[in-house]
């Protein structure tokens, strides 16, 4: 499917886009009461929201919530705008001369070899565009999750030429964490013991990541395999009317294994 940006139907849509959002800015008393800060929650929401219908394979619902992320990106704009901050043209443009400044090897004359090399060049190019020296860590949000946080700053890490030379060393690692932390667990020190399981995951997920699997993806995947097959014991334990509670371990156990032949 070939898309041309120059089609009206797209700058159309975007215009109708920001005519509703000026309206309702203007006319709906929850729209006019709303700030930044009162809607950032809502955001977040809206992102998990996409990243479930993503990993159902939902495309429908991926567009219904990309247009709710996409809402949430012009009511910001739209509420800096009121403050003389910066409005949707400047957080399009914005967004526009970044992209064509850290992509030198489209838009310039730098060389590639391979999207690892695209990758240097981005974490090389970010780092000069702040007047005050910014560590290459910088850029990974505070507030984002644990695991999700590792792999950025691991991925960072790699941008600037840190990283291991191959899965075998990582590997390596992993084991050498894992007996750390049964060390710390034989001797019941549960500092130790919490200091050494987040080694341990630290470098879990850096393997996985030179096995190019998302670890976020893979726990999230087996979260949902749990939950379904979780849902069928207390299905077959509603066959026999029983509550969940008045089944015994080995009963569940049986009904477990069942539904491991439907959720894989």
């Amino acid at each position: 499917m070939q898309i041309d940006p120059k089609n009206p139907k797209y700058t159309d849509a975007f215009s109708r886009l920001l005519q509703i959002m000026n309206e309702l800015r203007e006319q709906c008393p929850w729209d006019k009461k709303q700030s930044i800060e009162s809607i950032r929650h809502l955001t977040i929401e809206e992102t998990f929201e996409l990243s479930d219908a993503i990993l159902e394979g939902d495309l429908q619902e991926v567009r219904n919530e990309l247009g709710d992320l996409m809402l949430h990106i012009v009511f910001y704009a739209r509420m800096a705008a009121e403050k003389d901050a910066f409005d949707m043209a400047d957080v399009l443009n914005g967004i526009c001369e970044k992209l064509i400044r850290r992509h030198p090897h489209i838009y310039a004359d730098t060389k590639v070899n391979d999207e690892e090399d695209v990758k240097r060049n981005w974490e090389a190019i970010k780092l000069t565009e702040s007047d005050k020296p910014k560590s290459v860590l910088a850029g990974v949000p505070k507030s984002l999750p644990a695991l999700i946080k590792a792999q950025r700053i691991q991925e960072k890490a790699r941008g600037v030429g840190f990283d291991w030379e191959n899965k075998e060393q990582v590997w390596e690692k992993v084991q050498e964490e894992m007996q750390e932390f049964e060390q710390a667990l034989a001797q019941k020190n549960a500092q130790e013991m919490e200091a050494e399981l987040g080694d341990w995951l630290f470098s879990i997920i850096n393997y996985a990541r030179f096995l190019n699997i998302n670890p976020e993806t893979a726990l999230e995947k087996t979260n949902l395999k749990f939950i379904n097959r979780f849902k069928y014991i207390e299905q077959k334990a509603q066959e026999t009317g029983k509550a969940l509670s008045e089944l015994n371990l080995a009963q569940m156990d049986i009904f477990w294994n069942e539904a491991k032949e439907f959720y894989k």
